[in-house]
């Protein structure tokens, strides 16, 4: 490994700083992908078809938000020079987007037919607010990865650091909640919005250290601004994104690992509820289960990518897992049973985790040598949106599940059960696998690729 893909400046207490970034966010998201949708379609009873059209217009929204507001702060402002290129970015996002998870549990009192609209126009604007604010954290959040950690050995490590504490706030985010309400009574779900809150502050404090910009990556970029910085138009970043083979391959893997995610973490309340017959405590030991598997295998995984140095060889590998052990969910009706299946679930996507900040960065610094500026905050919004379009691809999923197995009539009956190991397993099984196969094929940056884009940039001061 050469000194420009093996050298560290960071402390690991900087890079596990930045993972309680990760954690918020995911704590966040994992919180709001289990219980929004079930609040809405179980708790409040609006229709499902007006659950999963209010879920559709967020994902559209999407499309608008987090490419532009990569888009818009990826350029000097006032308060650069002094605060940094990102740091402020992330705490302006960071805040409201903890207090605005509330707004979405807070819903007017209204009956659910007579006042279905009002609760359909509550969903779209509380979930878009959410989401706005989440957009201006994580995509500077996600754009200061490969500037702040320059070498391939050193963004392994801060991923190696930073993927536990993460998976600790996705535990933590599907555990914790149902801690503080109690299923069928809606108002209690405000208390479990006010523990996600304190959690919220507490990590993004914790973060603050690590989310910093290393005051020589601001003025090298202040400097160089004028003469190479300066980007073209919205659209034409777009498109040069686009003709990139690596980001491709990327991203359409990403956005399916992302809809397996959002789909099997949605689908464990209908399966404690309406397969297993326990209550909400139960969502407990099953995300505990993903928890220890992930966090024991993501040392493991991170050791063989420094010792193959192939970030793509790791994440086809845990890719393919991920799938295999995807298959026992589309059976197994036992608790026990489940709480295990999703142990070994872990160990593959602890793995499959921690690679995706070093490939993007590997992405990053290829658009970098190629168009000789640095857009991360353009590539980290185009991420955010395709990562998003999930939630999307869970509601049509949950929506036709339901729809077609008449779940409404029979909640507890055999094709409504059917209906939930589809949107819980076989949808998600497919995604990873579909995925997995896109990126194997086409995504071509070699170990000497990453190499030699690292040296480019560091000769031409990038």
């Amino acid at each position: 490994m050469t000194k420009e893909t093996s050298e560290v400046r960071h402390s690991k207490k900087n890079m596990a700083s930045y993972g309680f970034g990760n954690f918020m966010n995911e704590f966040l998201a994992m919180a709001f992908g289990t219980w929004a949708f079930y609040f809405y379609e179980i708790e409040l009873g609006l229709n499902v078809v007006l659950v999963g059209l209010g879920f559709f217009i967020f994902a559209v929204y999407n499309a608008i938000n987090d490419p532009l507001v990569g888009y818009l702060t990826n350029r000097p402002f006032k308060f650069t020079k002094k605060w940094g290129r990102r740091f402020p970015w992330i705490l302006m996002g960071a805040v409201p987007f903890i207090f605005s998870y509330i707004l979405i549990f807070m819903p007017p009192a209204v009956n659910p037919e007579s006042g279905a609209w009002i609760l359909f126009l509550w969903l779209v604007f509380t979930t878009c607010l959410f989401d706005t604010f989440n957009s201006i954290f994580w995509v500077n959040f996600s754009a200061l990865f490969p500037d702040k950690f320059r070498s391939v050995k050193e963004r392994r490590t801060a991923t190696g650091l930073q993927i536990p504490v993460g998976l600790v706030g996705v535990a933590l985010g599907a555990i914790l909640p149902p801690l503080f309400f109690t299923i069928g009574f809606p108002s209690t779900y405000v208390v479990q919005g006010g523990a996600v809150i304190i959690v919220g502050l507490i990590a993004i404090g914790l973060a603050i250290p690590g989310v910093r910009d290393d005051q020589d990556a601001v003025d090298r970029y202040l400097e160089t601004y004028e003469t190479r910085e300066k980007g073209p138009p919205f659209f034409k970043s777009l498109g040069a994104a686009l003709k990139q083979k690596s980001f491709i391959a990327f991203i359409v893997s990403y956005t399916l690992y992302r809809t397996l995610v959002q789909s099997m973490t949605a689908s464990v309340p209908y399966l404690v509820d309406n397969i297993l017959g326990v209550g909400e405590k139960a969502t407990t030991p099953i995300f505990a289960g993903f928890l220890i598997g992930a966090i024991i295998s993501t040392p493991f995984w991170v050791m063989a990518a420094h010792k193959t140095n192939n970030n793509k060889k790791i994440m086809v590998y845990c890719g393919l897992l991920m799938g295999i052990f995807t298959i026992p969910l589309i059976f197994l009706e036992e608790l026990l049973a489940i709480i295990i299946a999703m142990i070994i679930w872990g160990f593959s996507i602890g793995g499959y985790w921690a690679m995706i900040a070093p490939v993007l960065a590997d992405v990053v610094d290829e658009s970098i040598v190629v168009l000789k500026r640095r857009q991360e905050g353009v590539y980290a919004g185009f991420q955010q949106f395709f990562g998003r379009l999930a939630i999307f691809f869970q509601a049509l999923s949950f929506t036709l599940a339901h729809v077609l197995t008449n779940f409404s009539a029979d909640p507890y009956g055999d094709a409504a059960k059917l209906g939930i190991h589809i949107h819980l397993a076989v949808v998600p099984m497919i995604c990873i696998l579909v995925g997995t196969f896109v990126f194997w094929k086409w995504y071509d940056l070699t170990p000497e690729k990453v190499a030699e884009n690292q040296k480019i940039i560091k000769e031409q001061n990038l």
